[in-house]
C-alpha cells in the first residue's frame, strides 16, 4: 500500500519555474520551448499555417 505524504511549505520558501529550468540541460529547455511555440501558432506536424485570405466590398 502506498502511503500518502505531504510537506507544508512556506510561499516564499517555495522552488521557482526559473530555478527548475536553469537545471535542466539546454536540449531539454529548447525542445520544451518548441512545443510551447508549435501550440501558440497551432502548427501540427510539419503543415504550417497560411495567413487568411481578407476580402473587402467595397461598394461603388
Amino acid at each position: 500500500m502506498i502511503a500518502k505524504v505531504y510537506r507544508k511549505v512556506d510561499v516564499k520558501d517555495q522552488p521557482t519555474d526559473f530555478a527548475y529550468w536553469q537545471k535542466q540541460p539546454y536540449q531539454t529547455r529548447l525542445a520544451a520551448l518548441e512545443e510551447i511555440r508549435r501550440e501558440y501558432h497551432g502548427w501540427q506536424d510539419d503543415a504550417q499555417p497560411r495567413l487568411q485570405r481578407v476580402y473587402t466590398i467595397v461598394k461603388r
